[in-house]
């Protein structure tokens, strides 16, 4: 039973700027992003027939801890802090408008959307996944978001689907061609070592992409790359032992703000493909108020195939 687990964010974002704005409502709101996801899904369903189907939700985009840990984590997306709130995303009115939309829908379908209480999508990924992984079911990943990368096995079945013209399937050979690297876990280390600057995460200054991945390779993980560094092996230069010290403090920390939760408290739900909508009274009422006829009714054809 394969599970496809959608990182929803990433898929709305990516069809309100792929999808005009001029896809409206009959009360000319936008509803761009909303009619991109549901063909996005649409096209996934036909195409790769998932046995189960969850939409991974962002209950919170950037959680405390990681902040607690690296503060710039995310600090160039805050719009505001509202107390009692925390951080609002920077994300555009007309996007903005349309997140509920995209929940009501996904309900009136019977797609389950899942989150968790003070964790990112990504977490709540990593925990399907890992439960996926320990009763030997199969896993897809639909995002463009890299940092689940980390989640590749080829033993355990687990593949990051990229969505574009054609989905480019990221497996462990699509690791070793990208990055040159063995695993989903080593993709984690490299990333810890390069740091990412759309996340807000530094990584160790003077060390790119390429000696990351050189580095973990060479000593088989983030902690065989520090243990290097603390015996001074012979296989690091003078320079790369002297800049893994200086950033030992980032080092400590950045691991657990780079690899995604894998025991969150995610609820345990039906989430088998639904061939009828859940509710197709809401979701009637749904198409008369956005005017997203067609989108729906090719992905209500779609499932019940």
């Amino acid at each position: 039973m394969t599970l496809m687990v959608l990182d929803t964010s990433y898929l709305y974002f990516r069809a309100f700027h792929g999808v005009p704005d001029t896809v409206r409502g009959p009360d000319g709101t936008p509803v761009n992003a909303v009619h991109g996801l549901l063909d996005t899904i649409t096209r996934l369903v036909t195409e790769l027939r998932p046995d189960r189907l969850v939409a991974a939700w962002d209950d919170d985009w950037r959680p405390a801890f990681r902040v607690a840990a690296i503060p710039s984590y995310k600090a160039h997306r805050v719009a505001r802090e509202v107390p009692g709130d925390g951080w609002v995303e920077e994300v555009p009115a007309a996007l903005r408008a349309q997140v509920p939309l995209v929940a009501e829908v996904l309900a009136a379908l019977g797609i389950p959307r899942l989150g968790s209480l003070g964790l990112e999508a990504d977490d709540v990924i990593g925990t399907l996944v890992e439960r996926a992984a320990a009763a030997g079911e199969p896993v897809d990943v639909v995002s463009g978001d890299r940092d689940l990368f980390q989640l590749v096995d080829d033993e355990a079945r687990v593949r990051v689907l990229l969505p574009g013209k054609e989905l480019v399937v990221v497996d462990q050979r699509e690791l070793s061609r990208r990055y040159g690297i063995a695993t989903g876990a080593q993709y984690a280390d490299m990333a810890v070592l390069r740091g990412d600057p759309s996340d807000g995460l530094p990584g160790v200054a003077g060390i790119g992409e390429k000696t990351a991945a050189a580095l973990v390779v060479r000593y088989g993980s983030l902690a065989g790359v520090l243990a290097a560094r603390d015996r001074a092996d012979p296989g690091l230069t003078a320079t790369q032992r002297r800049r893994l010290t200086e950033a030992a403090g980032y080092l400590d920390v950045a691991p657990g703000v780079v690899r995604v939760v894998r025991d969150a408290p995610v609820p345990v739900v039906d989430d088998r493909l639904p061939t009828v909508p859940a509710d197709p009274d809401a979701l009637a009422g749904f198409v008369g108020r956005w005017g997203a006829a067609g989108a729906v009714t090719r992905l209500v054809a779609a499932l019940s195939r």
